[in-house]
């Protein structure tokens, strides 16, 4: 079974998840950490917990998400796994950080594509990859099937979504996204998002201003 631990990190509030499992396997996912304190209470969960990361994972390449991926590489020697449509984004990301007031070191090691419909595996537990652009040209999502739950990045959040005045941001493609590739889940599934708090599925069917009109 995957247990999932968030941190929320940088000014921007974003949230970094580490999916672990019982035989101490763990994927980094939007590592956020800015500051050395952030990267060193990311280090003491993963020590503490004696847990051994054998992935780095972007949901997408936009700054906030991206400012650990060099630390967690030097770290732990996890290559990145991003979708191919988000390398532009990530080779943006510095200049984005000059803009908003919070430069950083890109992450600058090999890069492993992945796919919709890809799995990612940790240990017997699988992870199936949903593609959702809108919010940014290849924003990906991480289902577990099996325990019903999204790692679903800026896509979906509590009775809102995200951003689309961003760089390869469109909001009919986002919403179409959301429509049709997460709508479709069962209601159960919980949505584990980039900023705020999760939510799930059945609720922002509902409730969610921006996709009940």
């Amino acid at each position: 079974m995957i247990k999932v631990k968030v941190f929320t990190f940088s000014p921007i509030q974003e949230n970094t998840y580490v999916l672990y499992n019982d035989a101490k396997q763990a994927l980094i996912i939007d590592p956020g950490c800015y500051f050395t304190e952030e990267e060193e209470k990311l280090r003491a969960f993963i020590d503490t917990n004696a847990l051994q990361p054998i992935q780095l994972l972007n949901t997408h390449c936009h700054l906030d998400h991206v400012f650990g991926n060099k630390w967690v590489y030097d770290t732990y020697k996890t290559p990145l796994c991003i979708h191919p449509g988000e390398e532009k984004m990530l080779e943006l990301a510095p200049l984005s950080g000059e803009k908003w007031g919070l430069p950083f070191t890109n992450y600058s090691g090999p890069i492993h594509h992945v796919q919709e419909g890809d799995t990612i595996r940790l240990g017997n537990d699988a992870l199936t990859i949903i593609l959702t652009p809108g919010h940014s040209p290849a924003s990906i999502c991480f289902y577990a099937e099996e325990q019903q739950f999204l790692i679903g990045g800026d896509v979906l959040f509590r009775e809102s979504i995200g951003r689309t005045d961003l760089p390869g941001g469109n909001l009919d493609t986002l919403l179409k996204s959301i429509r049709e590739k997460l709508f479709v889940l069962p209601d159960e599934v919980v949505v584990f998002p980039g900023h705020g708090i999760k939510t799930t599925i059945g609720y922002e069917k509902r409730n969610n201003p921006f996709l009940n009109s």
